[in-house]
């Protein structure tokens, strides 16, 4: 009976670690590679996706008061994304900056009433640590009236808007999901048997299917690691013109015989 129990949960373990190893079905490039294992030995399936993608988040609590970017519009590198009511902000900013400017003017009147030997260094001293505590101040809310405001990282376009104008949101709450789509890379999954056979600088074609255009890419670099469930390797490749592209196109890579 014993021994029955044993091989019972080595059967469990052995199938939670061949679980654990398969890829995720959420990922594209794993759904796409059982499609790729049907293709010939000299094709690949793959997608576009873009280097430059993010998605922004806002660092301040606050109530959004401009958001003039809607999706598929375009936008330029440093260019207005939301902006916040800054007016709290704002206020405490000013009020920091009024206690430093005091702080500085009581610096220079120990200063002189040292010089005159009517105060002591201690005097002096303590003034001195109370400019640099309110300069200190005045430093956190300029960087806190600047986070009011979310900048453009790259050129690209709106992906998708994930608030709308006058919600109040909290720090850290996604605002918008943008991309530079002329910046594409191919990401493909290719058998781990053509490691040997893959160099950075190697062409190929790659045919989207959505335009039917075959594409001159170029390798890039391969993945770090092997995918011990389905023996893939990530291939990345450049795309010299990504005119008419978005990411997330899938489509077939064709390689040339492998000698």
């Amino acid at each position: 009976m014993r021994i029955f129990c044993v091989l019972g949960l080595g059967l469990l373990f052995a199938a939670s670690v061949a679980q654990a190893q398969t890829p995720g079905a959420d990922d594209p490039l794993a759904q796409m590679d059982a499609g790729a294992s049907a293709a010939t030995s000299t094709e690949a399936r793959g997608v576009l996706r873009a280097r430059d993608q993010a998605v922004l988040a806002s660092e301040v609590p606050g109530r959004i008061v401009e958001l003039p970017f809607s999706e598929g519009e375009s936008f330029k590198k440093g260019d207005t994304l939301a902006r916040f009511d800054c007016s709290a902000y704002q206020a405490q900013l000013n009020a920091a900056q009024a206690a430093s400017r005091g702080a500085g003017e009581e610096l220079a009147h120990n200063r002189q009433l040292a010089a005159l030997n009517s105060v002591g260094r201690f005097e002096v001293a303590r003034a001195e640590a109370k400019v640099s505590e309110t300069q200190a101040q005045s430093q956190v809310y300029q960087v806190q009236v600047k986070r009011c405001n979310v900048l453009a990282p790259f050129d690209g376009q709106v992906v998708e808007r994930k608030v709308q104008r006058y919600e109040s949101v909290p720090a850290g709450a996604p605002l918008l999901d943008v991309v530079d789509n002329r910046t594409l890379e191919i990401h493909l999954l290719v058998p781990s048997r053509w490691m040997a056979r893959l160099k950075p600088g190697q062409t190929f074609s790659f045919v989207p299917d959505e335009t039917g255009k075959p594409l001159d890419a170029t390798v890039k670099r391969l993945g770090a690691r092997i995918d011990e469930g389905s023996q893939t390797l990530l291939l990345v490749a450049s795309v010299p013109n990504a005119s008419g592209l978005l990411a997330g196109m899938s489509g077939t890579a064709h390689f040339a015989e492998f000698k």
